[in-house]
């Protein structure tokens, strides 16, 4: 289960991110309680998400070509400094008391620029921090567990710092553990890539990303069911304080119990895909887990008692954890090397570009139809895109065979994302 931990650079990277995404959790637990102890408005919630995530969206695919063309470690160095000057403002402002809602909404928007170029460079920089491509999807798991360890963690205690030292500390505690993931940046030995491609125009080059990760339908339906289930899946994140406070009857540590069991969950997800030895099959387990996401979503909707709710959230971190991460592992196996941060930036559009919207149609839905079911309508929806996604999987299959036989994971039938059909006898390749 800790392969990958063998790799010097993966080690660093591992125990210096392990850190300083715990800050990260305790930041966004106290950005959300702190719009919403400022303006109880749902739909503000909504649009401070909306300000974080777009320009993701926006600058997705101009990220991706960059990051082909840059150094990705020297790149990620650069993100992680300016990630650290964000939360030192958010923390001045908030223990200055002079921090107002449009403060939240423009340092939001310069996170999501940062976002847009450091999420494909950190998912293209996994292959060259890990020596031994077979200890890759390890890796990928390895990196949801540190996540989602972090996400356990820092929403436990976030409730907790809130009530003591107020949002400010919490944003300050985040500037302070950015130094951690820095140094273990700065203290890699990396061998430069080789470029064998001659560079070209930016747009042509964009234009080349967009026909190879749309026009191959594993990588279109992947990036589909992502885009989808984050889309869905943004409004329990956006809408959490409300469902603490107004349906739980609760305060900051009831919103913690509740994301740090959405936590436990998603940390046992990627505890079971660390498990795994190979990508085969999970097409299979991509189409269960965004069931179970769905039907997440589904029982927290509808559910009014604080056990009952913490018990859907654990399925839904679940869910939603091994449906990204599978996703990835698969996406990150069969793309072209020349064409990893393109593909990975469409991959951080699909995850992250889609959750403004996510975001806005939560404070728009919760305003009109209230928390619970828009939550409900998400839930549905998920379960929808789970039977269109397990309709595409024979078909899947058949294209990501030959690319599992060139890599040696399949010598002899290959089934790419279900074990099934191997099961169900030969076929002609």
């Amino acid at each position: 289960m800790l392969r990958a931990l063998g790799h010097r650079n993966y080690r660093l990277f591992f125990a210096g991110q392990s850190v300083s995404l715990i800050g990260t959790w305790l930041t966004r637990v106290a950005t959300a309680w702190l719009v919403y102890r400022l303006t109880g408005s749902a739909l503000l919630l909504g649009v401070i998400g909306f300000c974080g995530q777009i320009p993701t969206f926006l600058l997705g695919p101009f990220a991706g070509v960059l990051v082909d063309r840059w150094d990705r470690h020297r790149l990620l160095v650069v993100t992680q400094v300016l990630a650290m000057l964000q939360s030192l403002a958010l923390a001045l402002l908030a223990l200055s008391g002079h921090i107002a809602v449009w403060h939240v909404a423009a340092l939001s928007i310069f996170q999501g620029l940062i976002n847009a170029f450091d999420m494909p460079a950190r998912q293209s920089f996994v292959v060259e921090m890990v020596d031994d491509r077979a200890d890759l999807p390890n890796a990928i798991a390895l990196n949801s567990s540190m996540f989602n360890g972090a996400r356990l963690l820092g929403p436990s205690v976030a409730g907790a710092l809130i009530a003591a030292v107020g949002e400010g500390g919490c944003f300050l505690i985040d500037a302070v553990s950015y130094l951690a993931v820095i140094a273990s940046l700065l203290a890699m030995r990396i061998v430069p890539r080789e470029r064998t491609h001659r560079q070209q125009h930016v747009l042509t080059e964009l234009k080349e990303g967009v026909l190879h990760a749309f026009h191959f339908p594993p990588i279109r339906s992947l990036l589909g069911l992502i885009a989808m289930v984050s889309l869905m899946g943004m409004p329990l994140t956006t809408l959490m304080p409300v469902m603490a406070s107004q349906v739980l009857h609760g305060g900051p540590n009831t919103l913690g119990f509740l994301m740090a069991a959405s936590g436990l969950g998603a940390l046992s997800g990627a505890l079971f895909l660390a498990s795994r030895r190979s990508v085969r099959g999970l097409g299979g387990v991509i189409f269960t887990t965004t069931l179970l996401f769905g039907a997440g979503l589904l029982a927290f909707s509808l559910s009014r008692y604080l056990a009952l709710s913490l018990l859907a959230m654990v399925v839904a971190g679940f869910g939603m954890m091994v449906t990204t991460a599978s996703s990835n592992t698969v996406l990150q196996t069969i793309v072209e090397e020349r064409m990893r941060g393109r593909v990975m930036s469409f991959y951080a559009m699909a995850f992250m570009g889609t959750a403004p919207f996510g975001s806005l149609m939560a404070g728009v839905l919760a305003t009109h139809l209230g928390a619970p079911w828009t939550l409900t309508l998400c839930g549905a929806m998920c379960l929808l895109s789970a039977a269109w996604f397990r309709r595409k999987l024979p078909v899947l299959r058949e294209h990501v065979r030959p690319i599992y036989q060139r890599l040696g994971i399949i010598p002899e039938v290959a089934t790419g994302l279900d074990v099934a059909a191997e099961r169900a006898g030969p076929r002609e390749s």
